[in-house]
């Protein structure tokens, strides 16, 4: 695999060199297989560059989760990604047995380097960048991985009694949080592989799940929240290590979904409180500054919709109207705070939006959005979510699609090309 990301990289090298001699090609994105390596979106003037090669399948990190790494002494922000020599097209199936390994790219640069070598299912989009770690779990097995130097140490190793999983690290990078449940989740999951299947009888089963935190240098865990509801989605702010939001999982309008804890304090506190009867709130995340908690906000479900956002401090919300076909399964925000991102949605999706299958940048201005399309998304398929990201430049937006066959990352120009 080593030998293949080498070649990829001389081509993509020369790709790039001979680009600038010449202007890049005006395509339909998705419409041949494989696409260029760089070209500019027919319908909507702006570049696109895959980072990642065609004979892998390539995923970036979900939506709220850091994906980057700063760059020492100018050698360029690495990204950390998941490549795979199985294809999976669907984010909608429990990948309890999906191999595939952890990869770093140097946005500056392009060289792809190989992080993880298991032959083992490993899990876990957790990024420490001022540790420049990458954590992840094997089995009962908590790992952290250096990205320069590769080292690997065990962080942790679950008792037979827990059955916990990892997701979020704290700021200051000394505490991972996660969730376990009681006997009978594992399997629901099992025998209901697909998420419409499952996805009910978790939260209708009222299994006790819990919420713990993990030291990660001396592996001390401690339980800091159990409840009846499902728990799920849990993220650390980027900003204060103390506040953890996690969510009710389940129908979304059959619930209060938004939670923050203080890990010290231990005492959940309800971010949004529903208001009409089929309300929805959900894929939340947080601000740059750790202040608001954003979320996709439809008053009620599939007729009027929002990106909301909520004060952490003070409880006020802040609400911008979008049309339908600009709603998107997740939404992000810029490193200045200024623009927000979304992935859009086809059909099928909750807004059932006609025209919805585009990557949107998205202005505030007063009380809604204006919406910028940078991508044509029609000939992906969105079982696969394209789960956007800015770079920390703030200048590339980062997605990922199976436009192509197999799923691969790209990242989209925010400054328009001049044809």
């Amino acid at each position: 695999m080593k030998k293949h990301y080498t070649s990829f990289f001389l081509i993509l090298v020369f790709t790039l060199f001979s680009c600038k001699k010449s202007s890049l090609p005006v395509l339909e994105t998705g419409s041949q297989q494989p696409m260029p390596t760089r070209w500019i979106d027919k319908d909507t003037g702006y570049e696109l560059i895959r980072l990642t090669d065609t004979v892998n399948s390539n995923r970036s990190f979900y939506f709220h989760n850091n994906p980057f790494i700063p760059g020492i002494k100018g050698e360029g922000n690495l990204m950390i990604f998941y490549g795979s020599t199985q294809i999976l097209q669907s984010d909608k199936w429990f990948r309890g047995g999906e191999v595939r390994q952890l990869f770093s790219i140097n946005l500056k640069t392009k060289e792809v380097k190989q992080i993880t070598k298991n032959t083992e299912p490993i899990f876990g989009e957790i990024v420490g960048k001022k540790r420049r770690e990458v954590y992840y779990q094997k089995r009962d097995t908590v790992f952290a991985t250096n990205v320069d130097n590769l080292e690997t140490r065990t962080v942790y190793i679950f008792p037979d009694t827990i059955r916990g999983g990892i997701s979020t690290l704290n700021a200051d990078e000394t505490v991972l949080a996660g969730t376990f449940a009681d006997a009978g989740k594992d399997s629901i999951l099992r025998n209901n592989p697909r998420k419409s299947d499952f996805f009910n009888l978790i939260f209708e089963a009222k299994l006790r799940h819990y919420l713990f935190t993990l030291n990660v240098e001396t592996g001390e865990i401690a339980t800091i929240h159990s409840d009846t509801a499902w728990i799920n989605h849990v993220q650390f702010s980027p900003v204060n290590p103390a506040h953890l939001m996690f969510c009710h999982e389940g129908p979304w309008h059959k619930l209060d979904r938004i939670w923050l804890i203080d890990v010290n304090e231990k005492k959940p506190r309800l971010m949004h409180t529903r208001t009409m009867d089929m309300e929805i709130a959900g894929h939340e995340f947080f601000s740059r500054d750790g202040k608001t908690i954003w979320f996709d906000l439809q008053m009620p479900k599939g007729k009027t919709f929002f990106l909301a956002g909520v004060n952490i401090e003070t409880g006020e919300e802040k609400k911008y109207a979008l049309k339908r076909n600009e709603w998107s399964i997740h939404f992000n925000i810029s490193p200045n705070q200024q623009l927000f991102a979304g992935d859009g949605g086809d059909p099928s999706q909750v807004a059932k939006a006609q025209d919805g299958q585009w990557i949107y940048l998205f202005h505030p201005e007063g009380d809604s959005l204006r919406s910028e399309k940078l991508v044509n998304m029609k000939h992906h398929d969105y079982d696969l979510e394209p789960n956007v990201h800015f770079t920390p430049d703030g200048k590339w937006i980062v997605f990922r699609a199976n436009f192509e066959g197999k799923s691969q990352i790209y990242a989209v120009n925010l400054k328009k090309h001049k044809r």
